[in-house]
């Protein structure tokens, strides 16, 4: 199958980052509200200098990730998107290729696993640690990308979705968006749709690196709550702004359900572009 132009892979990136800063997702830095020492404007230009090396014609997921990790420190001076070029270049490889998600998964190579570590390190994300085995900070050539994501799998929702195909962003990502255009939502009520059902549905990995992996699962918890039963059609502002300072206030970034998010986005785009996504898991 054709595969889809590097140029419209960028745009629709671009689009997806933006389209989720719009949104109001409690505890994340959002058009309503700043937080955590970032700002929106931070965002865009990231969405900005990494869409071309997101979509760069003929690279593979890892000169991908790293190229565009590279270009966002440059430009901004922080990590503000090493989760969403981790979960977008994959589905960019893809959808360059005409291919399935998991044939992309399932033949990453040695230099897509040293691009990523790469990206990585110099990311130096919050709360990253140490670990006993396929360690990102150790030295010497990177392990096989799919068997360090298999080790990382149980504590990290990213790397388990590069072993499950993306498990999690088919079966809470995109039936929450097909739902709320069903229920006659627009964007950007839709996107906060997407963002709630990742929040209250999985601890987030952000959350867990930084205080553990009790305190994520209590803020899932603690979200499910009190935002049970809220209409987004009403566009309750109050209500998600009153979650959002609280999360906020208690040092809370649920990190992880907002690049679950852009992806989201970004894959429904890549597919009702003509994208064949949809495919068996990989194989590790």
């Amino acid at each position: 199958m054709t595969g889809l132009a590097p140029s419209l892979i960028a745009s629709l990136y671009r689009a997806a980052c933006l389209a989720e800063l719009d949104a109001l997702k409690p505890g994340n830095v959002h058009a309503f509200a700043a937080g955590h020492r970032m700002e929106v404007a931070d965002f865009v230009t990231s969405a900005d200098v990494s869409a071309p090396h997101l979509a760069r014609a003929g690279a593979g997921v890892g000169t991908r990730v790293a190229a565009a990790m590279e270009a966002t420190l440059a430009a901004v001076g922080q990590n503000t998107n090493l989760g969403i070029l981790l979960l977008c270049a994959p589905l960019a490889v893809a959808a360059e290729r005409g291919t399935r998600l998991g044939a992309v998964l399932g033949g990453l190579d040695a230099g897509d696993a040293e691009g990523v570590f790469a990206a990585i390190r110099a990311a130096n994300p919050g709360g990253l640690g140490r670990a006993a085995r396929h360690d990102v900070a150790a030295g010497g050539p990177a392990p096989p990308l799919l068997d360090a994501m298999a080790e990382a799998a149980p504590r990290d929702a990213i790397a388990r979705a590069y072993v499950t195909g993306f498990a999690e962003l088919r079966a809470i990502g995109l039936p929450a968006l097909a739902s709320a255009r069903a229920a006659g939502l627009a964007p950007p009520w839709t996107t906060t749709a997407i963002h709630l059902a990742y929040l209250t549905r999985v601890p987030d990995s952000h959350i867990a690196r930084k205080h553990g992996a009790a305190r994520a699962e209590a803020a899932r918890a603690e979200a499910a709550r009190a935002l049970q039963g809220l209409d987004l059609a009403t566009r309750p502002v109050a209500a998600l702004l009153a979650q959002d300072s609280f999360m906020k206030s208690s040092g809370l970034n649920p990190g992880t359900s907002a690049d679950f998010t852009v992806a989201t986005l970004f894959h429904d785009a890549l597919a009702t572009a003509g994208a064949p996504l949809a495919g068996a898991r990989a194989k590790p």
